[in-house]
């Protein structure tokens, strides 16, 4: 007498290799996908580092240039200074027609104070050119610096998930070498656990085309 449940087996087994071939090749391609938004976070990143560094330079040459302005102004109030003190008004006003522009706009807010501060250079009139530059650059630097370091934790996260989808593969390959059904079944349990799991998360990261 023929068994009635071999049909029913074969069947079974249709369909687990079915479900088998379907899992890998779905999990083959999410795990290229995860690569490929690895890689491009991780050129994000590189590109945000050196956009860092660049504005970093720059930020560094327009402190230089307010520096060697604010040098320039002290000199200038130096002279001004010895020259009030010994009472010598021509070369006073000589020494005021040489202000900068900068400097000029702090020593007549400060004069309109009747000099109640401590010098034209502690008046909030005083931006030597250069300052404003040099702070927006340096705010554009660690805004790329902080953009860079979160690119570089996408990337990472996207390379954990191709971990996981590796899993997902190992436990789909190892379900087909199983003489058991029971165990194949449980493996491939496993690996669509994995998967669902994997593509929930993959579903709330970021994509970079």
């Amino acid at each position: 007498m023929t068994d009635g449940s071999t049909p029913d087996r074969t069947r079974s087994r249709q369909v687990l290799d079915i479900v088998t071939v379907v899992l890998l090749s779905v999990t083959a391609v999410i795990t290229a996908w995860c690569g490929f938004e690895a890689s491009k976070w991780g050129g994000e990143m590189s590109i945000a580092f050196s956009q860092a560094s660049s504005a970093r330079v720059q930020a560094a040459s327009a402190e230089s240039t307010a520096q060697a302005a604010r040098q320039y102004d002290l000199t200038i109030y130096t002279e001004w200074v010895l020259a009030e003190a010994d009472g010598r008004q021509e070369l006073v006003r000589f020494i005021e027609a040489r202000f900068t522009p900068e400097f000029a706009i702090a020593f007549d807010a400060w004069v309109a104070e009747d000099r109640g501060s401590r010098g034209p250079f502690a008046m909030e009139e005083y931006v030597p050119p250069g300052a404003v530059e040099a702070a927006e650059l340096n705010a554009r630097a660690d805004a790329k610096f902080d953009e860079a370091l979160v690119n570089n934790q996408r990337g990472d996260d996207y390379s954990l998930l191709t971990v996981l989808f590796a899993l997902v593969l190992f436990f789909a390959a190892l379900s087909q070498h199983q003489s058991a059904e029971w165990r194949r079944r449980t493996f491939l349990a496993l690996s669509a656990v994995l998967a669902v799991v994997g593509v929930v998360i993959v579903l709330t990261f970021p994509i970079k085309i």
